[in-house]
């Protein structure tokens, strides 16, 4: 084994460090008036309540799912043993495997909402001192699990790769350990899905009720939707985040494993399989500096301090890539090629701001369409989304192209797919800093709601409007990154795919995919459906739980007239009861669609000798993944720049052909609540979704081939 890779478990622990640390830095700060802590003890309730039931649903799916995962491969693939293991031990081995990712997730989303939500009240409490100091506790608070949850996935692989004979059998190894990212997948899905539910539903209850109907506010502490909706911020964007990442940084790991065994083959140098844990560990050290640098100079915009920050961790990423290729792999057109996956995370921070902020021409001309109504706001949002995939296609396919070539260059057989190994492996260098960035959004997003419910000033109520804005363009360049890093993604683990098809089928390439045969092409049609039909599903989930909690929020306001008089409080509990109920019933349906549909699929084309269930269920992995990113691409960004044109107007900067300001209470306004409310469940829960069905399908034809050959 390489010297190097003992940087694997110090970066790791040292991240584990650096988010303890963190942590206590933000928990001995102060939650502020008692009102304050009050709300911050609501929203905590709300949200721990919410992730029992969810978790405890979830965790009864993954031993059943494990349970029929084992059987299915040791019995339907059980004539396939691999070098010495018999059927039953490869099955049992991918059971556990699952089983341990599915638990690393979970606690990755924990961790994700339960910092978040106790930095809420902490940095709220903060803005009433300065925005230096609100903006240290939301990104102290956001860091701890961005480091905790990247450090957690690092560990899990290595740990169980070793586990599983690693360093007797490094190419045999990453075949066993499919399992694990499997199960972070589908613990990631259903934490997106459940969550992604849930928080825009009370947006979109809170929203329209309160804001359309009752003209009150946004979150006006006489809304019974309020305290869901600052709920549904953590359980959405915390926890299913955090899932969604690991489980990225896991499966892509795994997959570039089983792509750097066909070198090792070549070569016999290990450092092939273990390469990208060691570039990963050098990514949490170039981050964690990056964190430390962020500053805020005055009262300079907070991104402007982010972006500074970035920058760093990304010049201290090539560094890193740089070190880690010349010593393990020795190779420049390598480093080159993750180097070109370390800036297309760059370019992915401009192109998303470009189609989600307010400065740029898509958000201006969905701003401009309100003027004349919720009709002309809907139809041009939709255009802008549809654009924005001209832009993901070309970033994903510039660096897929470059990359491979690069690989090609370096003079070793099969480099070519393991450079845009290299380059996934790059871009996710700075993986922990982006989920920082995430955590950052809802943390500022509650600490404004928090302000505006415990009757904060307005000076104080200037200070987290200003950071509430930072979060949404941060939130917005997060969900970029991980669509774009699933499209790097979606090839190397389709590359995985094909490699594993050829060693369970003892060939020495399988990488022929004819769309041209009737089932091959039957496959790749069933693929768009699932991503389609996954969409509609999650998107009706939203509107049926949004249909409960405005029912909810009007009932309180008809029976409890007091409510508007603020003579009285709204049933916070009820309404959030409401939500969490709804949004648990209704993930299940869209959740088990992806996990059932391919392994049906690719069983059902063993039926006859005619087809090729193996080539099936590969030309289901490949346009499945191309329609799930394009998909994605719409729904992530349209949804964004409908959401920042609603702030836009809100902010007071739309004018008349009179140089009237068209803010609140305009018609205007109304049209861009509604563009926004069609934009929510596209942006925060199909679309983020989207990112780990494409992961999944991957992870799920990995573990299930044998099935298939």
């Amino acid at each position: 084994m390489p010297g190097i890779f003992w940087i694997v478990p110090a970066a790791g622990i040292a991240a584990i460090v650096f988010a303890i640390i963190l942590a206590r830095d933000v928990l001995k700060r102060s939650q502020g008036t008692p009102e304050m802590a009050r709300i911050g003890g609501m929203i905590f309730e709300g949200a721990w309540a919410f992730l029992k039931r969810q978790y405890t649903t979830i965790g009864w799916l993954s031993i059943v799912v494990a349970v029929v995962v084992g059987v299915l491969v040791g019995i339907l693939g059980g004539h396939r043993g691999i070098e010495g293991i018999t059927a039953f031990g490869i099955a049992w081995r991918t059971a556990i495997a699952f089983i341990a990712g599915a638990f690393c997730s979970a606690i990755s989303g924990f961790i994700g909402m339960y910092i978040a939500v106790k930095s809420n009240a902490r940095c709220a409490s903060a803005s009433q001192s300065s925005l230096k100091e609100a903006v240290n506790v939301a990104l102290r608070g956001g860091a701890v699990p961005g480091f905790l949850v990247v450090a957690l996935s690092l560990l899990g692989v290595a740990v169980i790769y070793f586990a599983y004979g690693g360093a007797s059998s490094p190419d045999i190894a990453p075949h066993l350990i499919v399992g694990f990212g499997f199960g972070a997948s589908f613990v990631a899905l259903f934490a997106q899905l459940g969550g992604g539910i849930y928080t825009k539903a009370a947006d979109m209850g809170a929203d329209l009720v309160g804001k359309v109907e009752a003209g009150i506010p946004e979150d006006d502490p006489r809304n019974a939707a309020v305290i869901a909706d600052l709920v549904g911020d953590n359980v959405g964007d915390c926890a299913g985040r955090g899932a969604d990442l690991f489980e990225s940084t896991a499966a892509e790991n795994i997959g570039a494993m089983i792509l750097g065994i066909t070198i090792y083959a070549i070569t016999g140098n290990v450092a092939w399989v273990l390469f990208p844990l060691v570039v990963r560990a050098f990514g949490i050290i170039a981050s964690m500096i990056g964190i430390l640098c962020v500053r805020i100079r005055g009262e300079e915009n907070p991104m402007n301090a982010l972006n500074r920050g970035y920058y760093v961790a990304v010049g201290l990423s090539i560094i890193g890539m740089l070190i880690t290729v010349q010593v393990m792999l020795n190779n420049w057109w390598l480093f080159w090629a993750g180097t070109v996956g370390v800036l297309v995370s760059v370019v992915v921070v401009y192109i998303t701001q470009y189609y989600t902020e307010g400065r740029f021409r898509p958000v201006k001309s969905i701003v401009n369409a309100s003027k004349t109504g919720p009709a002309t706001n809907i139809v041009t949002g939709t255009a802008v989304g549809f654009e924005t995939t001209l832009a993901t296609a070309v970033i994903i396919g510039v660096a897929l192209l470059l990359s491979y070539w690069l690989g090609t260059q370096s003079g070793i057989e099969g480099a070519g797919a393991f450079g845009t190994a290299v380059a996934t492996m790059g871009m996710l260098m700075t993986c922990p800093f982006i989920l920082t960035e995430d955590t950052f959004g809802p943390i500022t997003d509650n600490a404004n709601g928090v302000n505006e419910m415990a009757g904060a000033g307005p000076e104080i109520r200037r200070i987290t409007d200003r950071l509430d804005a930072v979060g949404n363009t941060t939130k917005a360049l997060t969900k970029g990154y991980a669509m774009v890093s699933a499209g790097l993604a979606a090839f190397l683990l389709f590359q995985a795919y094909l490699d594993r098809v050829a060693f369970l089928r003892g060939l020495e390439h399988f990488n022929i995919v004819n769309l041209a045969r009737v089932d091959v092409f039957v496959g790749g049609l069933l693929a768009v459906m699932l991503v389609f039909l996954f969409a509609a599903l999650a998107i009706r989930a939203v509107s049926g739980t949004a249909s409960k909690i405005i029912e909810e929020v009007r009932r309180q306001f008809r029976e409890i007239p007091g409510i508007l008089t603020g003579e009285t409080r709204p049933d916070y509990a009820r309404a959030v009861d409401i939500t969490a109920r709804a949004s648990l019933r209704g993930m299940i349906a869209p959740g088990l669609l992806p996990v059932i549909g391919p392994v049906v699929i690719g069983v059902l084309f063993r039926v006859s000798s005619d087809y090729d269930p193996a080539m099936v269920v590969a030309a289901l992995l490949m346009v499945g993944t191309i329609a799930g990113i394009m998909m994605a691409s719409f729904m992530n960004n349209g949804g964004g720049a409908w959401d920042n044109a609603k702030k836009y107007i809100e902010d007071g900067q739309l004018k008349d052909d009179q140089g009237n300001t068209l803010g609140k209470g305009s018609v205007a306004h109304a049209a861009a609540v509604v563009g926004d409310t069609v934009g929510d469940p596209f942006k925060d829960t199909a679309g983020p979704s989207l990112h780990v069905l494409v992961k999944l399908l991957s992870t799920i034809t990995l573990v299930m081939c044998p099935l298939f050959i």
